[in-house]
């Protein structure tokens, strides 16, 4: 006989019930003789007779639950639920025990240790050769919550640890700052630093709702003392697609992308450099390269289209980017067909430039 679970209550902990195989009883009968050569007044017993008859009884009510597993089992259950025991009278002044209970199948709960992982890039740097947070690695495991950022370390300086602030902001718009977090390095006088991970006041169930992280550099410890950043961090401007998509093909640092006045050029690290020089001040990267690989900015055509009064004044603003052959091939069409989809229905329903706008930025947003 197979292992049969036996409980009073109605489950097991750690289990689940899956199928219920209905009720079930088993029972055993003593001797009538046993009675019989017993004393009738229970108060004139001895002790050992008081003994004899406990044991007695014992011994049936064991032999009930057996019975009871047995007539489980037969049933394909694996546990008995809700057993109770009885003592009842039979026929020929008999009496005996009677086991019942439930029969079920019961299984293994699943673990339920989840753990629930975050990567998301930060929205603001620091313009300054100092460690810059690019990224914010968030991890839930068992209710604790831990982050580590990532930092570029330009200057490859021996980073020891880095104290931060953290703004966290969720799809509701709710703000949560994590103050005085510090992180420590196992690795050093590398570009790219990851550091080790520290447990924070964030739930779980939070994790999934956050869209949004700001870091604040506070402190950094070098070999050669404790520094505190003299400037702000900015807000990166261009939206979490462009911006993943301009790291993807710039560089996990990069935040803004190559522009020239003629007196100053930005580069895709976001520090602004004068016009004559050849590299960047705090990436290194180099002007010429940058200009030969500016690629086509979908965003500053939105914005000129942004608030024009109608489609058809839209449509003229992608023409004239068509024309200048700035936009792929791969999206005029779809482009096109969202105008012209516009200046019909702009015919029956009026303003249509939010819809159309909306529509041009998925095409190179999806």
């Amino acid at each position: 006989m197979g292992e049969i679970k036996l409980t009073s209550g109605e489950c097991f902990e750690g289990y689940d019930i899956v199928e219920y195989l209905g009720f079930i009883n088993g029972q055993i009968a003593l001797s009538s003789n046993f009675f019989k050569d017993l004393s009738a007044n229970i108060a004139e017993w001895s002790a050992q007779e008081n003994s004899t008859i406990t044991n007695k009884l014992e011994n049936a009510s064991e032999n009930a639950l057996e019975d009871l597993m047995r007539v489980a089992e037969k049933k394909g259950a694996n546990a008995i639920i809700g057993v109770e025991l009885n003592y009842a009278s039979f026929s020929g002044s008999a009496i005996g025990t009677v086991a019942s209970g439930t029969a079920v199948r019961i299984k293994k709960k699943e673990d339920l240790h989840k753990v629930i992982t975050s990567k998301i890039l930060v929205s603001n740097y620091y313009n300054m050769l100092i460690p810059r947070p690019v990224e914010l690695t968030i991890i839930g495991e068992d209710n604790v919550v831990k982050v580590a950022p990532v930092f570029y370390n330009y200057n490859q300086d021996e980073i020891k640890a880095v104290r931060c602030d953290i703004e966290l902001t969720n799809y509701y718009e709710e703000k949560l700052l994590l103050q005085g977090m510090d992180f420590v390095f196992e690795r050093n006088n590398i570009t790219k630093l990851q550091a080790e991970l520290v447990e924070c006041k964030l739930p779980v169930k939070a994790i999934p709702l956050i869209k949004d992280v700001k870091v604040y550099v506070k402190k950094y410890v070098t070999s050669k003392g404790v520094f505190v950043p003299d400037a702000e961090p900015i807000d990166i401007t261009l939206s979490k697609h462009s911006l993943e998509g301009l790291k993807q093909k710039r560089g996990r640092d990069a935040v803004e992308r190559y522009k020239s006045d003629g007196t100053t050029w930005i580069c895709n690290c976001g520090y602004i450099n004068a016009a004559g020089d050849e590299e960047c001040g705090i990436c290194g990267r180099k002007e010429e390269e940058l200009r030969m690989n500016v690629g086509f900015d979908y965003e500053e055509m939105c914005e000129r289209m942004r608030g024009l009064p109608n489609v058809s004044a839209m449509k003229d603003v992608l023409v004239d980017y068509i024309k200048q052959g700035a936009i792929d091939a791969k999206y005029r069409m779809e482009l096109l067909e969202t105008m012209e989809s516009g200046l019909q229905y702009e015919k029956t329903r009026g303003d249509m430039t939010e819809t159309v706008l909306e529509k041009v930025i998925k095409v190179f947003e999806s």
